[in-house]
């Protein structure tokens, strides 16, 4: 099918069905602004999440863990088209993400509780709302895993591969290195990502 040989128009179809189940949403509960607003926050920030979250799993479940099992002819389609294109989604929406979960955190009145883990409240009886320091610990890591991404996983990648052209003269050592600092620390937001989703879920569902 035409359509869906076309993924601009996939996608384009897809929000248009979402704005159908927002009629249909207000034709049943009516329309609240500013609860409808933080919902459309909450709602790109998750949607972020999947993309950011899910291409750091493409990466250490399938591209890097394959690697070695493609021949060496082929190499160059993963490392010059492929991982390119999936860093440069992987990274941006990882900056979407953090934005958006900062600024609803915000708008949610639960910014500074959030990142001072519920000390903002004082120390007697901490945690004195258990939900923020839930979604601090969430935040935390998340930001932790941003910090990552932007100022260590992708120069090291710019390096190893060469994307852009930015680094034409580093020797295979060096590409090499810069190739094991990128997956160590791409290791290390695997690591900590079901952390991260646990405490950001559990914040809304278990307290």
């Amino acid at each position: 099918m035409a359509f869906l040989g076309n993924l601009r128009n996939v996608v384009i179809a897809s929000f248009v069905l979402a704005i159908l189940l927002v009629g249909v949403y207000c034709s049943l509960q009516g329309f609240d602004g500013p609860t409808f607003e933080l919902f459309t926050l909450r709602l790109l920030h998750i949607t972020a999440g999947v993309m950011w979250i899910g291409l750091l799993w493409y990466f250490n479940f399938v591209q890097i863990p394959t690697m070695p099992k493609v021949p060496a002819e082929l190499k160059g389609g993963v490392t010059g088209y492929i991982a390119p294109a999936a860093l440069f989604w992987f990274r941006w929406a990882a900056m979407v993400t953090i934005v958006l979960g900062i600024f609803l955190a915000f708008r949610s009145n639960y910014l500074i509780e959030a990142y001072t883990l519920d000390f903002s409240q004082g120390l007697e009886g901490w945690p004195v709302v258990p939900q923020f320091l839930s979604i601090g610990i969430g935040m935390w890591l998340g930001t932790i895993m941003w910090f990552n991404v932007w100022f260590v996983i992708w120069p090291n990648q710019q390096k190893a591969l060469n994307i852009a052209g930015k680094y034409p003269s580093l020797t295979p050592e060096e590409k090499a290195a810069a190739a094991k600092t990128a997956t160590m620390f791409s290791r290390i937001n695997t690591l900590l990502s079901v952390p991260m989703l646990f405490a950001m879920v559990s914040a809304s569902h278990l307290y």
